[in-house]
């Protein structure tokens, strides 16, 4: 999977898991709440994944561009 597609996923993870935790906290679902919460950090994973993927592919770009250009 590409970054952009990482981030994607990983924000639209964020939100859903967000919106359970709150739904669980509001019907006083300790289930939900916790499946929320686990969500929400697997988002926040793939979010800095997907940065993650960026920054090395703009250091290898970085670095094969420096190298053909000395």
């Amino acid at each position: 999977m590409g970054s952009t597609m990482d981030r994607i996923k990983g924000t639209a993870n964020e939100a859903i898991g967000r919106i359970k935790r709150r739904l669980g906290k509001a019907t006083g679902s300790l289930a939900m709440q916790g499946r929320g919460a686990i969500q929400e950090v697997k988002g926040k994973g793939q979010k800095a994944l997907g940065g993650a993927k960026t920054m090395v592919r703009h250091a290898v770009k970085k670095a094969t561009t420096a190298h053909w250009t000395r």
